[in-house]
């Protein structure tokens, strides 16, 4: 799909649109250094139970476009590029499954067009404002980000993982990103994230806490219980978002940041028993 950019063109967005077409929506939306191929073992189960199965990849990752300066993403592009992928497939009743960056963008997303979603499934993920401190290990990340020569992003995503992954899928993380040329968008991502409360994407970050916190439809977390970084965060959705109250919210056991990769039997599973609710 080309998406339209003021500034860079027309941008190529790849994307999976599997299954059914008349069958309902689940939305994948992975994130950093992640693509698409994060939920190769999503898709089949999905499919197999009638779901039409939509996976993009975001600008910047996967076999979508990579614009090669840092400067070329924004907090607010990654957000104008989404929504016109959402207008150009003219997707409604969405069932939204989100992770890292994919939350940052899918929660946003929710926020600024509810009527389109009909329910939000949510792990390892957050909507900072900039209000709150970010914590010691998100700014070393941020550093490694800006500072180390190399990016290695299969190695990233196996290390973000609890049991680990094999050299073959190491291999298929780092395909899309032959060069450090192509990782300009995974090196930006941990900056645009807001941590200070001037950040520009802060203002619109508490606008739609503000949309979010009237969102009545169902919400459901599944946090990893291994992930260092964000595994105690579920809380906040759970009692900021009413459509999560009262629902069986559960953490992913034996799992860590990437918890496609640990559990996806389980998730994958679950997924469509909480789109029959």
């Amino acid at each position: 799909m080309d998406i339209p950019d003021a500034r860079l063109g027309a941008l190529r967005l790849h994307y999976l649109d599997e299954g059914h077409r008349d069958g309902p929506i689940a939305l994948l939306m992975h994130g950093e250094p992640t693509w698409s191929y994060l939920y190769r073992h999503f898709v089949p189960i999905l499919i197999a139970r009638g779901i039409r199965c939509i996976v993009p990849d975001l600008i910047g990752f996967g076999k979508s476009d990579k614009p090669a300066e840092c400067a070329a993403y924004s907090y607010a592009s990654h957000i104008r590029w989404m929504q016109s992928f959402l207008t150009q497939l003219d997707l409604n009743d969405i069932s939204l499954f989100i992770q890292d960056w994919g939350g940052l963008l899918g929660l946003r997303l929710v926020a600024e067009d509810p009527a389109r979603f009909a329910r939000v499934m949510a792990g390892s993920t957050a909507l900072p404002t900039g209000d709150q401190p970010m914590g010691e290990a998100f700014l070393r990340w941020c550093a490694f980000s800006q500072a180390s020569p190399d990016f290695p992003i299969g190695k990233i995503v196996d290390k973000g993982t609890a049991t680990g992954l094999s050299a073959a899928e190491v291999a298929a993380y780092d395909a899309p990103f032959p060069d450090e040329a192509h990782k300009a968008g995974a090196r930006a991502f941990p900056m645009l994230v807001p941590a200070a409360p001037d950040d520009p994407a802060a203002p619109a970050q508490r606008a739609a806490w503000e949309s979010l916190e009237q969102f009545e439809k169902l919400v459901l977390t599944c946090f990893a219980d291994g992930d260092k970084i964000l595994g105690d965060l579920d809380f906040i959705l759970q009692a900021r978002m009413p459509g999560a109250k009262g629902l069986p919210h559960f953490t992913t056991p034996n799992a860590a940041h990437f918890f496609q990769e640990d559990a996806p039997e389980m998730l994958a599973t679950r997924l469509p028993e909480f789109m029959g609710r």
